[in-house]
């Protein structure tokens, strides 16, 4: 267990590189139909609700949460969005996420509040920028606070 605990942020750091760039996949495939093309079949149109906000927010959306930049806030974003997908889209076919094919949408819902929660782990450009900044502001002679991402 200590060598599990001892490389926590880097798990945690791939973990959102995966989830994130899986996501982005999914959002690349419905807007430009590349990758096998959107699940629904067709490319929706833009601005068309709410097969295209979705995707938009797919692509984004992981993008910035496989880079690890606005990590939270992006991770809560997705999470949010796979859910009201979970709800509005699958809930009406059936109760369980195998029933009523939502396991996708209640997995990712699930991994980015996980992500949210935890933060980014290893490896966040957010994290560089901010280190950056931080030391910008003490070469300054400006007090810097340091926080937990």
């Amino acid at each position: 267990m200590e060598l599990l605990d001892r490389y926590r942020d880097h798990v945690l750091g791939l973990y959102r590189i995966v989830v994130g760039l899986l996501f982005a996949c999914h959002g690349a495939a419905t807007l430009f139909n590349v990758l096998g093309g959107p699940h629904g079949g067709q490319v929706p149109g833009v601005g068309q609700w709410p097969a295209w906000w979705a995707a938009v927010i797919q692509l984004v959306g992981g993008g910035l949460v496989m880079l690890g930049v606005g990590t939270r806030v992006a991770a809560v974003l997705c999470s949010g969005s796979m859910a009201y997908a979970y709800f509005v889209k699958h809930q009406a076919d059936a109760l369980f996420p195998i029933q009523n094919g939502g396991e996708a949408a209640a997995m990712f819902c699930w991994a980015f509040l996980l992500i949210a929660a935890l933060g980014p782990g290893a490896w966040a450009l957010g994290s560089l920028f901010a280190r950056t900044a931080r030391t910008a502001r003490a070469g300054r002679g400006e007090e810097v606070r340091v926080t937990a991402a």
